[in-house]
């Protein structure tokens, strides 16, 4: 079993170092995602290619075991919101990209929801212990969110930034709030 303070590596790093094609599209991926660093786009990397496995596993074996093992691992791609609850084809799972995973991290939906102005300000509310999940705080921003779990992310309840008069949140209304006023301005200029 091994020493358990032993941690070992959840991911596996590219086996060429100096690719340029794939250092401009993680550079990308990086920016748009506000990673700290690549590591997290090889873990993310990693799980897609354990589910991939996985799926080619099942597409080629056939029995009761792998029926099983298929409902599984649906259900927990369902359950992560990568597929469909309609999905009943292993294809689909091999059609998976790094952006849906990506897109499934808590620093990205607290983005998306508006709770912060950007990437890099959503991981340190994250980080700071700011950010709650059904009153859970969670401090990791690269926490899959579960499907049911998405509708709950709030700001902690004794954290500051829940509080509207907060100078962050006052920011998100302001941007609402002109929107609404360069959404009048033009129905008025097209009169």
């Amino acid at each position: 079993m091994g020493d358990p303070k032993k941690l070992r590596k959840k991911y596996n790093p590219p086996r060429h170092p100096w690719q340029g094609p794939r250092i401009n599209a993680e550079k990308i991926l990086v920016k748009d995602y506000g990673l700290k660093n690549k590591r997290e786009i090889y873990k993310s990397q990693s799980l897609l290619r354990n589910f991939a496995k996985q799926a080619k596993q099942l597409i080629a074996f056939k029995g009761p075991q792998s029926e099983k093992e298929k409902h599984q691992l649906f259900a927990k791609l369902i359950k992560l919101n990568l597929l469909n609850k309609d999905a009943a084809d292993l294809e689909q799972v091999l059609g998976l990209t790094i952006n849906k995973i990506l897109d499934r991290r808590l620093q990205t939906l607290v983005y998306k929801k508006g709770l912060a102005k950007t990437q890099k300000q959503a991981r340190q509310f994250i980080t700071h212990g700011n950010v709650a999940i059904k009153g859970q705080k969670i401090n990791i921003p690269g926490y899959l969110v579960n499907a049911d779990e998405e509708h709950y992310i709030e700001f902690v309840k004794n954290s500051s930034l829940s509080n509207p008069e907060h100078p962050e949140r006052v920011i998100k209304e302001n941007k609402v709030e002109l929107k609404k006023e360069v959404s009048e301005n033009l129905e008025n200029e097209a009169r």
